[in-house]
């Protein structure tokens, strides 16, 4: 589990590498600005052995954040990362690995007959209720995220996963209307609270793809403010004195940038973006698709390139995403110790200030 020790003594030793606020707090530590994700990449040994190698990379130049899934690559990414872990020379305890339930995932390659398998391993073995299925591949269930959190324990041969994503539950809301989906979230929150008393995480969250970055009339929308809730409920439900929420994850790039543009999330004085609420709730931010998934590689519009630190297009896209107000950390696909040295880099250059950050909106 990342320790305020291990991880400030992390920092000290790789912070005089890099520019201002690349460490940033996440509870009373401290983590990399830029995180290492394992999304991306064919279920093969041959990727496995590419991550392997650009996570120890990472570890070993100054990045200790890892975020995956168990429903990335099979199960094969958690696994990958696990055994960097264990490879790596950098202590277990200086790093924030996180990752995620709520896909079904398959095991080592997609199956044949992908809905025979889940019904097989799933479904017939009782683990998943057919009710609490949505779309045939999405559940967050509290019976079944204990399954996967027990394997993604397995999968990355540890005692303690530090932050645990609910995994895009908006995919309920195809089948189910918001206040269903709000129920059904602090039941699994409850169940959460629970692992989280019982040492298996130390906080959870929510991983999103759209709720959080679209209006409030929008299919896809929930409100954090309910969200919040809803965990603090499950806490005092589970018998902990406060709640172990603790983070959001959702897009952010010069493309999709709902998150702090969008004024859809209740507050007191009215509307306000994700962004905003999230800090004023306290709550840590970790943006997925920094880099669009490698689109960015192309450019930046041009107004937004001229504003942002890096020597290359990957790096000021880079440095956009984790110069937005609360952003914790940006996480960025690398699958290729090249990419790791060049997203590493993005580091070694100044973030956007608060008033450069906002004229690129202008």
């Amino acid at each position: 589990m990342v320790t305020s020790n291990a991880s400030w003594a992390y920092r000290d030793e790789f912070h005089e590498a890099f520019a201002r606020t690349f460490y940033r707090r996440f509870g009373d530590g401290l983590v990399s600005s830029i995180g290492v994700g394992t999304y991306l990449g064919e279920p093969t040994d041959e990727v496995d052995e590419r991550y392997h190698d650009a996570i120890t990379e990472a570890l070993a130049t100054g990045v200790n954040v890892v975020d995956t899934a168990i429903n990335y690559r099979c199960q094969r990414s958690e696994r990958v990362v696990g055994r960097a872990l264990a490879d790596s020379d950098v202590d277990r305890d200086a790093v924030l690995v996180s990752t995620k339930g709520g896909f079904v995932p398959f095991d080592g390659s997609r199956p044949a007959d992908p809905g025979a398998y889940i019904q097989s391993e799933y479904v017939d073995t009782g683990i998943v209720d057919p009710d609490e299925l949505v779309r045939g591949s999405h559940c967050m269930a509290p019976a079944f995220l204990d399954d996967q959190l027990d394997r993604s324990l397995a999968n990355l041969d540890l005692d303690t996963i530090d932050l645990y994503y609910v995994h895009n539950p908006e995919t309920q809301l195809a089948e189910h209307d918001r206040e269903t989906v709000y129920d059904r979230l602090e039941a699994a929150f409850e169940r959460l609270e629970e692992r989280a008393a019982a040492g298996d995480i130390d906080h959870y969250g929510v991983a999103s793809w759209e709720c959080f970055r679209v209006p409030a009339d929008h299919e896809s929308y929930l409100s954090l403010a309910e969200v919040i809730a809803r965990a603090r409920s499950a806490a005092e439900a589970a018998g902990n004195a406060a709640t172990h929420f603790r983070a959001v994850q959702l897009p952010f790039n010069v493309h999709m940038a709902d998150g702090f543009t969008v004024e859809s999330q209740p507050a007191a004085d009215g509307p306000v973006s994700t962004l905003r609420l999230a800090h004023e709730a306290d709550l840590d931010v970790f943006t997925s698709a920094s880099i669009l998934q490698g689109d960015l590689a192309d450019g930046l519009p041009e107004d937004v390139d001229a504003r942002v630190a890096g020597e290359t297009s990957v790096q000021r896209a880079i440095n956009f995403a984790r110069s937005a107000p609360g952003v914790t950390s940006s996480l960025v696909g690398a699958s290729r110790t090249e990419h790791v040295a060049e997203n590493v880099d993005a580091g070694r250059f100044e973030p956007l200030g608060a008033d450069a950050f906002d004229a690129t909106f202008e």
